[in-house]
């Protein structure tokens, strides 16, 4: 008597892949990608969404805020070393990762898989905003180091624009997103959080603190283009 026999189809854990030693030289690259997303972009992240929330207290506050962090002491040096050079570094090997990266959405439509596919694209628009933004707000038209007094009308003028007002509501919740599941990830592949319980709580305070960081942005945006400060006079810092 014929007998067949079924083969059980293979179970597909969930999880996040840790990074693990043994790699090459990948391995060093990936840990330095991870944790320069939390220190120190995810600090100055912080900082800088603390920092614009100044604006809901008017063209004044915003510019003494701006005046303080241009006055501290090797700002120029902190500025190359721990911002530009670090965000150049996490988005281009980002933007590496997923170009050698899969995913299967198509196959396997689980949360983790569009989730890793969410993460690469607000990555890659949160990339392009923090360009253009720093290009533009940093290097172009008015110095803001010497002009601190401007920066608010500055901000005003630019997203008087509403293509520009869509692009930095677009961008504030994709980097606030991206940041948010990237400090999920990091306590996942660092073994900070081990288990899926610990996962699954942590992932709870990850969503509140993504969505608890771009209410401030997107509240900071409507501060510059609302009804309160349209005629506010320039500072003289």
């Amino acid at each position: 008597m014929a007998t067949v026999e079924s083969s059980a189809a293979p179970q597909l854990r969930r999880g996040v892949q840790p990074l693990r030693a043994g790699e090459g030289t990948s391995f060093i690259w990936r840990k330095l990608h991870s944790l320069l997303g939390i220190v120190p972009i995810g600090a100055f992240l912080l900082e800088h969404l603390l920092s614009n929330f100044e604006a809901l207290k008017g063209p004044l506050a915003y510019g003494v805020q701006v005046k303080f962090l241009n006055s501290l002491p090797l700002v120029r040096v902190l500025e190359w070393v721990f911002i530009f050079l670090p965000i150049l570094y996490h988005g281009i090997y980002g933007v590496w990762i997923w170009l050698r990266g899969k995913s299967n959405i198509v196959y396997y439509p689980w949360a983790g898989n569009w989730m890793y596919l969410v993460q690469r694209y607000t990555g890659l628009i949160a990339f392009a905003y923090i360009a253009y933004h720093v290009a533009t707000q940093r290097f172009m038209g008015t110095s803001l180091p010497e002009n601190p007094g401007m920066a608010f009308s500055k901000v005003q003028h630019e997203l008087a624009n509403p293509l520009v007002l869509a692009i930095y509501v677009i961008a504030m919740i994709a980097v606030c997103w991206h940041f948010a599941y990237g400090v999920w990830l990091f306590a996942a592949k660092w073994g900070i959080t081990s288990g899926v319980t610990a996962r699954r709580r942590f992932g709870y305070v990850c969503i509140v603190l993504g969505v608890l960081l771009a209410g401030m942005g997107i509240a900071s945006i409507w501060a510059f283009v609302g009804p309160w400060y349209a005629n506010a006079p320039v500072p003289h810092l």
